[in-house]
């Protein structure tokens, strides 16, 4: 056992060498007569433990234990420290700074320095090994198990300590948020296998573009956070984001199956965008926000105007909870008109928010409702205000008129919508042919067998499926072909300006022609002018709305106008 001894007393120091090789230990005893010198032996060896001097010139046993403990790191030594005086004090004292066992130097005998070397090396280990475990469990609470990443808990402790710093130092913080594109839809299709390791491989990708020295962590799910430390430019933390997308451009394999994967960046500043570690994180949580709604694989940067619209869109997201509640949504109805005789044929209904006298049309909040859920809701009382008004409507019509709904993707996701329309149409008596539920073509492209059983379920219960907007955006035949649509609306934007926009012309044209070929009844949209009109009757399409025939309007203007 080495021993390093640290007294500034001669006799003191011989006694307990005397004392030491009494006790049957198998000692190698270093004397030491200062702190200075004790500190420098033990910089240059390896002790069992220190037998540790209280009072010492110039400076103290307990200054040598904290430099050891802090300075050195010294977990690996036991140290009892001695004293002259017998005071409960000064032991408290010495236990708190890390010293194993306190002795009054009257006490020391061979027993009982056999026994403090003893106690004070196997309560040391013990704490060793309480220690170890502390930081094992530390590990497992600030490491998320799956990238072995540092996970929230720590990102945010660490965030706000890496802002306190830059304060000090007046560079430049940056914090991206990364969050990857369509993630759910990888789960979806691929599974929660494919997804963890899509995760990993993306971290590792990621790693690739970093120095070492940031902080990157896992926030949950497929979010991540990277803090950049004492830069000179902003340039500097955009350089490493569009590294980040260039390198996840690549495609990914995952057993059998190859996934394009992209990220979208979010980046706030500090000190200029915001101050605290909550301000940062919100703002670069607002601008990961605008890169997804500019299309994704991309970055953004927070400005001043973003959080203006975040917080618009907060606030109409608060506001759409009590919105069915306080029955502030209203339905409009829009004539559908017969161009060869301008008969009224039916109608679609288009949601209206009116809150006192302002109105909000469905860009203002629809996609905000999808988001947060509520759409379901706002979903299931638009079917129902539909189709009891046209019960209404068709009470002792000789030809009743249709009533076209629109539905959101989130509804094509669950089988309420398919029992909401049944419900009704069995609770209003109106026939199932009179209902057309219309459909996007992006709510198509979620294609999955969930929605396609929803489709089929509408479609077998005798409402047809309605494609709006067809011709534009993600047109695909196979839409037509994978779907039991039977009726497609031109989009607005085809309809030929004037007779010498042939372009269009031919484009509509070839569209209502394949739909004749293939069966399926055509609605023209956006039908403005007279020339549009005339320009439907000459390719025999059988049904038209638009501006020329007649604004949406309230369920009271229409029956006075038309019913």
């Amino acid at each position: 056992m080495d021993i390093l001894l640290v007294d500034d007393d001669q006799v003191d120091r011989a006694a307990i060498v005397r004392t030491l090789k009494k006790s049957n230990l198998n000692v190698n005893i270093v004397e030491a007569v200062t702190v200075d010198q004790g500190l420098e032996l033990y910089s240059k060896h390896s002790f069992d433990i220190i037998l540790l001097d209280y009072k010492m010139p110039a400076r103290d046993g307990i200054e040598m234990i904290l430099d050891i403990r802090n300075e050195f790191k010294g977990s690996g030594t036991a140290i009892v420290m001695m004293s002259t005086v017998e005071d409960e004090n000064i032991a408290l004292e010495c236990i708190k700074a890390g010293a194993q066992d306190f002795l009054t130097k009257s006490d020391v005998s061979v027993k009982k320095l056999r026994r403090a070397i003893l106690h004070s090396t196997t309560r040391h280990e013990l704490e060793k090994q309480l220690f170890q475990t502390y930081q094992q469990v530390k590990q497992l609470a600030e490491t998320d198990s799956l990238t072995g990443l540092p996970n929230r808990y720590f990102f945010d402790e660490s965030l706000k300590l890496a802002i306190t710093n830059n304060r000090r130092n007046n560079h430049t913080l940056a914090l991206l948020l990364l969050d990857i594109d369509n993630f759910k839809l990888i789960n979806d299709n691929f599974g929660h296998d494919v997804g963890d390791c899509l995760l990993n491989k993306t971290v590792s990708k990621i790693k690739g573009c970093l120095r070492g020295n940031e902080l990157f962590s896992r926030l949950g799910g497929d979010e991540f956070a990277i803090t950049l430390s004492n830069l000179e430019s902003n340039e500097q933390a955009l350089l490493v984001a569009q590294r980040i997308i260039s390198a996840m451009q690549e495609s990914i394999e995952i057993s059998t199956s190859t996934i394009n994967s992209t990220v979208s960046i979010g980046v706030a500043f500090h000190p200029c965008n915001g101050r605290t570690s909550e301000e940062l994180f919100k703002y670069a949580d607002i601008a990961m926000y605008r890169a997804k709604k500019l299309g994704r694989n991309q970055i953004c940067c927070f400005e001043d105007e973003m959080q203006q619209k975040f917080h618009q869109r907060l606030k109409i997201e608060l506001e759409l909870r009590e919105a069915i509640n306080k029955q502030q949504f209203k339905l409009f109805y829009q004539p559908v008109i017969d161009p060869i005789n301008e008969s009224l044929t039916g109608f679609e209904a288009l949601i209206r928010w009116q809150i006192n006298d302002v109105i909000r049309t469905p860009d203002e909040f629809i996609e905000i409702a999808e988001e947060t859920q509520q759409i379901s809701a706002i979903g299931l009382w638009v079917i129902e205000e539909a189709i009891s008004t046209l019960s209404k409507w068709n009470q002792g019509r000789r030809k009743p008129l249709t009533m076209a709904i629109n539905v959101s993707a989130v509804q094509i996701g669950d089988f309420t919508v398919v029992e909401a329309i049944s419900e009704c149409l069995l609770k209003y008596n109106v026939p199932a042919h009179l209902i057309e539920i219309e459909l996007t073509e992006t709510t198509l492209l979620k294609d999955s067998m969930t929605s396609r059983q929803i489709l089929a379920s509408i479609t077998e219960g005798g409402c047809h499926l309605s494609l709006d907007d067809f011709g534009t955006g993600y047109s695909s035949i196979a839409h037509l072909s994978n779907h039991p649509i039977d009726i497609v609306k031109i989009d607005k934007s085809l309809m030929p300006i004037n007779s010498q926009d042939i372009r269009n012309i031919a484009l509509v044209k070839g569209l209502v022609s394949m739909a004749s070929i293939l069966g399926l009844r055509v609605i023209a949209e956006g039908v403005e002018t007279k020339q549009h009109s005339l320009f439907c009757q000459e390719l025999n399409i059988g049904r038209a709305q638009g501006y020329y025939y007649s604004r949406p309007k309230s369920q009271h203007d229409i029956e006075k106008e038309y019913l």
